[in-house]
């Protein structure tokens, strides 16, 4: 399963309006339960599980890129979301840059090895700077996809 495989333009947030990691990821989870990819009653525990994650370490990993990620008991698939922040998340990254591109996802807690997979994905495609830089001008969320279509297609 890919990235671009798990995104819509619903779940991309082009221009995220939070300047600082939780906030950020309280509204990508909002917009989730907002595009009814999370179901409502799941909200408050994708939060916990994803604060929790945050209190561990941060899931920053430099080059303007986070992955928050965390496992719910009661989700039935993977849901995700990508975020842009042109002025930069503070996400406490690995290199102390602000984070530009972030992408949340939730796994089911019995699909341990979908998570890891996931999570490699990810970081593959992110970590070209060429995609970095393309995502960066994209003018909207349907471009964003494309960017990230494409970038999947060739790893």
């Amino acid at each position: 399963m890919t990235l671009a495989e798990l995104l819509t333009p619903e779940r991309v947030i082009a221009e995220l309006q939070s300047g600082e990691n939780l906030p950020a990821i309280e509204e990508m989870v909002a917009r989730l339960v907002e595009v009814e990819a999370l179901p409502e009653s799941q909200k408050e525990p994708a939060l916990e599980a994803l604060r929790a994650r945050e209190d561990q370490r941060s899931t920053g990993i430099g080059g303007g890129i986070a992955i928050p990620h965390a496992f719910l008991p009661d989700l039935e698939k993977v849901v995700a979301i990508f975020a842009r922040s042109k002025p930069g998340v503070d996400f406490c990254a690995l290199d102390r840059a602000p984070v530009h591109f972030i992408v949340l996802f939730i796994v089911p807690e019995s699909q341990y090895t979908l998570h890891l997979k996931t999570l490699a994905a990810i970081a593959k495609i992110l970590n070209s700077a060429d995609t970095r830089k393309r995502l960066a001008e994209a003018n909207n969320e349907n471009e964003m996809i494309e960017v990230l279509s494409q970038r999947a297609a060739a790893v």
